[in-house]
């Protein structure tokens, strides 16, 4: 892949100038798919808890990019052979491994395509942008789905130690003003190594390793799994389950566009098409606040008032607990709401739910963070520090929540 002409960069306020390396990845940066990212929220509705975190998933995708350049270097000086056409399936599939996310990224993931998660739609992205490039993304996908035979390339897209965490935790901790989850991701880098082509860190970077798994843990429970953030997001999800309902019904107009395309009878689960991946690529942030907007005035009182909730951040209430919410607690909530706002059990379940959340900073059954000893043994993170805090890590903490109205809204 010939180099550019001339230096591009961008300037990043958490590493400084971020260059583009090749060719390849500044006409990826530059293609409709990619741009489409500036346009999408990387931390779904957290902004109504933290106002600074309007950050991108554009933003994201070149810091991992980034990261991942650093990476490459640092594993070249320490010996590691990487080639070229390896340095550039890197950099394709870290920079594209988001490519698939949708209006306001996790908080609407499962609504637009039944049984696809963002991974699965990014593939499809990259497969189509493989097919336009005449298969220059061939390393890139084979390192993104995991096939590629050289383990530890895999390993810095996808495992409890990649360049997509490393940036989005020091990134998002920066934007929201989150301290606790600040991680050192260039430490981390530079204990990176190579052992049986496996990626590991040195031994002397444990402590780093603990740390990041410890902000991880601190991020999820204060700002990704934030109360309020949730109900936002739980509010969000409603508006677009009540405006898709209303639709299949004839009670309200089609938005157009792609958001229309979507809000319309979904297909059955199975894959993507080529018209519905050229719909969700004009698909982002803008189409549901306007539609948001539009809907506020609607008839129909359940998405009207849904939709003032959460544009005038009007949230419910939500508590979180250690058992679930019972049955009879639920019921009692709707009955209130059906009787002051004169809705039915239906509409009042729209307002009154309950639900769970779970978070496992470090999950030793999918895969482990192995440390590279000094006598040249390996062995699992948890074996070489504060046993106690990392067993604790490794275990999922769950907790249920009961949103309904507050009085007034």
């Amino acid at each position: 892949m010939k180099r550019l002409s001339k230096l591009e960069i961008f300037n990043d306020p958490i590493y400084g100038f971020i260059r583009i390396p090749n060719s390849q990845v500044f006409h990826l940066i530059d293609h409709p798919f990619f741009q489409r990212l500036r346009r999408i929220s990387q931390m779904g509705m957290s902004y109504l808890v933290y106002p600074g975190a309007h950050h991108t998933r554009f933003h994201h995708a070149l810091g991992a990019m980034h990261l991942m350049q650093e990476a490459i270097d640092m594993l070249r000086l320490k010996g590691v052979k990487i080639s070229e056409a390896e340095e550039e399936g890197l950099l394709a599939a870290i920079l594209l491994h988001d490519i698939g996310h949708g209006p306001f990224s996790h908080a609407l993931e499962q609504e637009w395509i039944p049984g696809m998660d963002h991974e699965a739609i990014s593939l499809a992205f990259m497969e189509a942008l493989n097919r336009e490039s005449s298969g220059q993304l061939e390393m890139a996908l084979s390192i993104f789905t995991g096939k590629h035979p050289r383990k530890f390339l895999n390993e810095l897209v996808s495992s409890q130690l990649d360049m997509d965490r490393l940036d989005y935790l020091k990134r998002d901790s920066f934007y929201t003003g989150v301290a606790e989850g600040n991680i050192n991701a260039e430490r981390l880098i530079t204990m990176l190594n190579v052992h049986e082509d496996r990626l590991v860190v040195e031994e002397k970077g444990v402590y780093s390793v603990e740390k990041f798994l410890m902000a991880r843990r601190f991020m999820y429970w204060q700002v990704y799994l934030h109360k309020t953030g949730l109900a936002a997001e739980q509010i969000l999800v409603r508006i677009i389950r009540r405006a898709r309902e209303l639709q299949r019904q004839g009670l309200l107009e089609s938005p157009g566009g792609a958001l229309g395309t979507f809000l319309g009878k979904p297909e059955k689960a199975g894959g993507i098409t080529t018209g519905q991946l050229e719909a969700f690529a004009r698909l982002d942030d803008v189409d549901i606040l306007y539609a948001l907007k539009r809907w506020m005035d609607t008839k129909d009182p359940v998405l009207s008032r849904l939709c003032r909730m959460l544009l005038h951040r009007q949230l419910p209430s939500i508590k979180l607990r250690q058992k679930p919410v019972s049955p009879e607690k639920l019921a009692k909530k709707k009955a209130r709401v059906c009787e002051a706002w004169g809705l039915s059990e239906a509409e009042a379940a729209y307002f009154v739910f309950g639900g769970q959340v779970e978070n496992r900073a470090y999950n030793r059954k999918r895969q482990n963070i192995n440390i590279l000893l000094s006598n040249g043994k390996i062995t699992d993170v948890a074996s070489r520090t504060d046993r106690l805090n990392l067993e604790v890590l490794s275990e999922p903490v769950v907790k249920h929540y009961i949103c309904y109205p507050k009085k007034g809204i």
